[in-house]
């Protein structure tokens, strides 16, 4: 008998994910799924994917304290700003990990800015490759786990500040998601007919995750232009900054190598290989590549991951292995499925 998880709100697409990795998942047995239309369907019938699985039949049943409270560990992959009411509900001996941003920024007044509300609170953040952060994971109850696009962005960013390679405060981002990072409620500009054939920029100089990522980066300003790509999954960022001096392509491949070394889930390509969204599909896996602007001399790295993986239920999984105590690797693929 594996630990015993639940997940609220497992009829989104970061719920289905999650629902599908505990699924092949050698430690982890589900007591729990809830969902608010969807309860009284099965899992099978809201995600096609576990149709044939063990879960294919898992009732959905009404979000709940109740319904979640007797498992160990609990997964909220809710909207923004339900996880912290529902929290607030559950057993205290009970270990969370919240998908949403609830509990994920420290400043309350950058909370009221860019989402607002009262702010909950800050949990310890869920992005183990930063420094410090795997052991404060490990012995946390409570756990934030990181927006997509900041995942994609802090991995890229972190180290290269950290180094003191680029200068904090001209750093410009120009990143692209696949739709179900808008997650599945049906919206008109979300439909195929009006992402197919397209790219299109949306919240451009306003995106919510720029505060987490100021966080998590020490970055003290960030120009950031979301795509919205015409793809399901999948998150392609380009990071430029400025360089604190002149800077070389191998000094700043240097710096991501050393970074990353025997990290399992973020990999430096080879020279001249550039990360690319498909590579990544399925997988907890970060791919990186750095270079410097041969005109403006600017450092640049590229990030790939898959937003509801890395971006997402892969992380909270991986987050999840390191607060019960498991191979941190548990449950999750390094290799993506393509094409």
């Amino acid at each position: 008998m594996g630990t015993r998880v639940a997940v609220a709100g497992a009829s989104g697409y970061a719920g289905g994910e999650l629902l599908r990795l505990i699924a092949g998942h050698p430690e982890l047995q589900l007591t729990a799924a809830t969902a608010h239309q969807q309860a009284g369907a099965a899992a099978g019938q809201v995600h096609p994917q576990l149709a044939a699985t063990a879960l294919g039949e898992w009732p959905l049943v009404a979000t709940d304290p109740a319904a979640l409270g007797e498992a160990d560990l609990i997964f909220l992959a809710l909207p923004h700003g339900e996880s912290a009411a529902l929290a607030a509900r559950l057993p205290a001996s009970a270990k969370v990990v919240d998908l949403g941003a609830d509990h994920r920024l420290v400043d309350p007044a950058a909370w009221t800015e860019w989402y607002g509300g009262p702010h909950a609170g800050a949990w310890t953040y869920g992005l183990p490759e930063l420094p410090g952060h795997r052991s404060a994971i490990a012995g946390a109850d409570r756990v934030a786990a990181t927006g997509c696009y900041a995942a994609t962005v802090t991995l890229a960013l972190a180290p290269l500040l950290a180094a003191g390679l680029v200068e904090p405060a001209d750093v410009v981002v120009v990143a692209a998601s696949g739709t179900s990072g808008a997650g599945r409620a049906a919206k008109p500009h979300l439909l195929a007919s009006e992402v197919m054939g397209g790219l299109s920029p949306y919240k451009v100089g306003a995106h919510q995750h720029v505060p987490e990522i100021k966080q998590a980066t020490g970055a003290a300003s960030i120009s950031f232009t979301p795509l919205l790509a015409p793809m399901p999954r999948g998150i392609l960022a380009t990071v430029t900054a400025r360089p604190a001096r002149s800077v070389t392509v191998d000094e700043a491949r240097e710096v991501l190598d050393t970074a990353y070394q025997g990290e399992p889930f973020v990999r430096l390509l080879p020279a001249g290989q550039w990360p690319h969204t498909g590579a990544t599909l399925g997988a907890n896996t970060c791919l990186l590549q750095a270079g410097v602007d041969r005109d403006s001399g600017r450092v640049l790295v590229t990030s790939a991951l898959d937003n509801l993986g890395k971006g997402a239920a892969g992380q909270a999984v991986q987050c999840a292995n390191l607060m019960l105590g498991l191979p941190e690797t548990a449950g999750l693929a390094t290799i993506g499925v393509a094409p």
